[in-house]
């Protein structure tokens, strides 16, 4: 065997017994006449101690010309270490090495194997088999496997069935662009990778499964950001003869159950929210909750006041910043360049201190006087020594520029901790988006999702004002699942997709095998997925998922470690019937 113990394992209790080790060399030190050598495994390090007294020379001389990342095999005796380390957990033992092997030798790595790398993320990406040695992502990913682990033994416990549903699939209009696969034995035909198995467990429901779970992969050619990735993983679930609140008390049992066994939190309250009450205090649909900063509408106390830029304005909006009034000028003029960067595009900002003494000074003193300011202050609910920033405009436009504001004032503040949790349930979404370019509706979430009982009707005469019987998870302002009660019968199938857009013909083509199978006795069933790589990110204190993918793309959905996307030869094209028309 190569090894009768890890190098993470060895200490006091284990003092003149004979072992053999392997792994990677670490670093090693060398003073002529003893050499120590750092030996690395998954599992820990432990040092070798090599000296002229008691090591032969020719062994000393190999231990002196082992490179880092070196694989070797030794055995010898643990003995007490003269200068003990508390910082590892074999600090207290060293191995007097007897025999030596190298294994494999190494190239000198391109950065260094260690918790604080000199390497950036693209070099690290391209070798991204060193990385992994790195503590940081090695225990990210036996993280996410104790999180998986916890996911399927209480998904089973709770009588869920794990079932594989396929990958190669048909394509369908779900929000996102399709990853598809030509078909060699179906000239001219293609399949798609699924964005989620939304229509398969359904189709279980049909088949009464009665409770499906399953870690899934799915994919979607969209733009990636930080915590987006072409493809991605889902807790994908589904359960039938249910209604919403039997949905919500299961998956809040699931996060329970995480957040205590994974990071030893008890949460109790999972507190609901409307969507558009999402919207209104806090400008997006996965409001953060650790901390305040709620957005108060100043359209009552703040128009007609002669002041132009806010009479003009749809809504006039403000937050109050803790403690705010110790900006100085200059750092309020640098959270306004802030605002006015492309990617949030505000065209300014509106200031208000307010004093200790219960004073008010504001950038608009012109036009508002000390009453007029203790309203913004009342309806914000701005306190002595805090900062009021106040935009104004179109709706939808200034709602999202305040969200970004308040979650940039909360990360140079340090509200939003890490090691603190805070879930949200977000209910009550609109069913339906209406899309400018297409000039018609869109499902917001996708096109099997109920209505709110009783507004089935109101499809007919104000589609844009009906409410789907759907419900967000969002933990630390992340979405980490989404879900809803789904359509169970033909009828009220095929006057949804009237409603998208589709032909009896196209929703035929496009999902006639759903409205088939719902004609043989579909029960009422929902389900909600939630997204492990976001949702492992957040419980190990990160909002950003790839250091918990073992393999992950850049921000150009390319693999640089192997090189994919990559061109394939003609006679591929070939046999799969196609033909590239690239434009120059």
């Amino acid at each position: 065997m190569y090894r009768s113990h890890n190098c993470g394992e060895l200490n006091a209790t284990n003092i003149n017994e004979e072992v053999t080790l392997a792994g990677w060399v670490q670093k090693s030190r060398d003073k002529g006449f003893i050499v120590w050598i750092d030996l690395r495994d998954r599992y820990g390090i432990t040092q070798l101690v090599f000296d002229e007294e008691r090591t032969s020379k020719d062994m000393l001389q190999q231990a002196q010309n082992l490179g880092r990342e070196y694989v070797i095999q030794v055995k010898g005796t643990v003995i007490e270490r003269a200068s003990k380390n508390p910082n590892i957990a074999t600090g207290d033992i060293e191995i007097l090495v007897s025999e030596l092997n190298i294994l494999n030798e190494a190239l000198l790595p391109p950065f260094t194997i260690e918790d604080k790398t000199d390497g950036g993320e693209d070099i690290r990406m391209k070798y991204r088999y060193l990385d992994i040695r790195r503590n940081p992502v090695k225990d990210s990913l036996i993280f996410r496997h104790k999180v998986t682990q916890e996911v399927r033994n209480y998904l089973s416990k709770e009588g869920f069935i794990e079932v594989e549903t396929p990958y190669l699939i048909k394509s369908t209009p779900e929000g996102a662009r399709d990853f598809v696969v030509p078909s060699r034995m179906n000239e001219g035909q293609f399949y798609a990778l699924p964005q989620s198995p939304q229509t398969f467990k359904q189709l279980l429901m049909v088949g009464g499964m009665d409770k499906y779970f399953q870690i899934v992969k799915c994919f979607r050619d969209e733009d990636l950001r930080a915590d987006r990735q072409p493809e991605f993983t889902q807790i994908d679930c589904e359960m039938a003869f249910i209604e919403q609140e039997d949905i919500l008390n299961a998956f809040e049992g699931l996060t329970r159950h995480l957040l205590k066994e994974v990071n030893g939190v008890d949460i109790e309250k999972f507190p609901r929210m409307l969507y558009d009450d999402a919207m209104r205090l806090y400008g997006n649909d996965k409001p953060d909750i650790r901390f305040g900063m709620a957005f108060g509408e100043l359209n009552a106390v703040a128009q007609h006041k002669d002041f132009g830029v806010f009479n003009n304005a749809e809504l006039v909006v403000g937050i109050a910043v803790p403690g705010g009034n110790s900006y100085t000028r200059k750092e309020i003029d640098k959270l306004i360049d802030w605002i006015k960067r492309p990617q949030v595009g505000a065209l300014g900002m509106v200031y208000c201190r307010c004093n200790d003494d219960g004073t008010f000074k504001s950038s608009v003193d012109k036009f508002y006087n000390q009453d007029d300011l203790a309203k913004w202050a009342e309806v914000t609910n701005a306190k002595a020594g805090d900062l009021i920033c106040v935009l104004s405009g179109d709706t939808n436009k200034v709602r999202t520029q305040l969200s970004a504001l308040r979650m940039e004032l909360a990360e140079r503040l340090g509200l939003r901790k890490p090691d603190e949790f805070a879930p949200l349930w977000v209910m009550d979404f609109p069913l339906l988006e209406w899309d400018e370019e297409t000039e018609r509706y869109h499902a917001m979430h996708h096109p099997f999702t109920s209505p709110k009982p009783g507004q089935l009707e109101l499809l007919k005469t104000n589609p844009g004002d009906v409410k789907a019987n759907a419900y967000d998870l969002v933990l630390n302002g992340n979405e980490i699942g989404g879900g809803s009660i789904r359509i169970h019968d033909k009828e009220t199938q095929s006057l949804m997709f009237d409603y998208l857009g589709f032909t009896p013909e196209e929703a035929k083509a496009q999902f006639g095998f759903l409205m088939d199978a719902f004609q043989y006795g579909a029960p009422p069933h929902g389900g909600l997925a939630f997204g492990l790589d976001r949702l492992v990110a957040i419980l190990g204190g990160q909002e950003t998922i790839r250091d918990f993918i073992a393999f992950p793309k850049n921000n150009s959905g390319r693999d640089i470690m192997i090189d994919a996307p990559a061109p394939i030869d003609d006679e591929q094209l070939t046999e799969l019937s196609l033909k590239l028309n690239l434009k120059s």
